[in-house]
């Protein structure tokens, strides 16, 4: 079954999202799971947009995805293409858009995104703009940590945004402000990975199967039981690293979006469902350091050589 490409308006200007859950859970079949839905509001800032665990909707623009919840942001976006049918520049012909030929996410853009947190940390003026593309994406920067990998932040945006202003933001937005975690501190640094996350091909699904794990990502709204609105995403990667099926994800997706009815099958053919592809690229932190080696004297980092690599 192929599900119709389109192009996904903005949800409103300048959303912020989870992507992933926390730990793994195991679940069943049944729908019938719980997986926490204690809310924790918090308070909005200046510096963008704030992601939290309060369930609401309506003209405020907060939408439930995942563990986290889009909130509206303050600074303006680039519209996506309304007329093409489809996502622009996103979606790529013959169906490459994952293709290693033509990913437009590249590793320079995990490693800006370290220069961008390391001097916030260290109270280094931020760096000059980066060489690469500057085109409009929706993307997603996760913060992991440790030799397991584990989810140290992760918040991004459905509505295009320019690359140096959107990873810059989101940088610090999922470093800092991810609810879930306590803000990213210097002693952290070495054992950091980072990911960076465009995602493309936005798709309408037929029914709430038609997508594929592993593959990609997905959206879902749906009507709760008090008859509200409500929305929730997994990024492509979050189901297979979770060793979950399509009933699993779905049926997460729906306590994470604030779901608590027993979960039935005829509940779950009235979800409306968009799947998306992602490009994605990780670093470790050794990994960045090798790549500013020139940056750094005596394991410190000076302020001017950083500039110097993108000048």
């Amino acid at each position: 079954r192929m599900g119709k490409r389109r192009c996904v308006p903005p949800l409103e200007p300048k959303l912020a999202a989870g992507c992933c859950g926390v730990k793994k859970p195991k679940l069943s079949g049944s729908g019938t799971h719980s997986h926490g839905n204690q809310t924790t509001t918090v308070p909005s800032s200046s510096s963008g947009p704030l992601q939290n665990h309060q369930h609401t909707d309506g003209n405020n623009g907060r939408e439930n995805v995942s563990d986290l919840t889009l909130g509206p942001g303050n600074s303006p976006i680039t519209r996506m293409n309304s007329t093409s049918g489809a996502l622009s520049p996103l979606t790529r012909p013959n169906g490459t858009a994952n293709s290693t030929k033509n990913l437009v996410v590249t590793a320079e853009m995990c490693c800006y995104c370290f220069d961008v947190l390391y001097c916030h940390l260290y109270g280094f003026p931020q760096p000059r703009l980066p060489r690469f593309t500057n085109d409009p994406y929706p993307l997603f920067v996760t913060w992991k940590t440790g030799r397991d990998k584990r989810l140290r932040g992760c918040i991004g945006t459905f509505s295009a945004m320019n690359l140096h202003s959107g990873l810059r933001e989101y940088t610090l937005t999922s470093a800092l402000k991810d609810s879930r975690f306590p803000p990213l501190t210097r002693e952290e640094l070495p054992k950091l990975f980072c990911s960076v996350s465009l995602l493309t091909n936005f798709e309408d699904a037929s029914d709430y199967l038609d997508w594929e794990v592993g593959i990609h990502g997905i959206r879902i709204e749906f009507i709760n039981e008090k008859g509200v609105k409500r929305t929730a995403t997994y990024l492509p990667e979050v189901a297979k690293e979770q060793d979950w099926d399509q009933i699993q994800t779905i049926d997460s997706l729906l306590r994470k979006g604030g779901f608590k009815a027993p979960i039935t099958n005829d509940f779950r053919k009235t979800i409306k469902l968009t799947r998306y592809r992602s490009e994605k690229v990780t670093i470790s932190y050794a990994e960045y350091m090798a790549s500013r080696q020139h940056c750094f004297q005596n394991g410190t980092l000076h302020a001017p050589p950083l500039y110097n690599h993108y000048s």
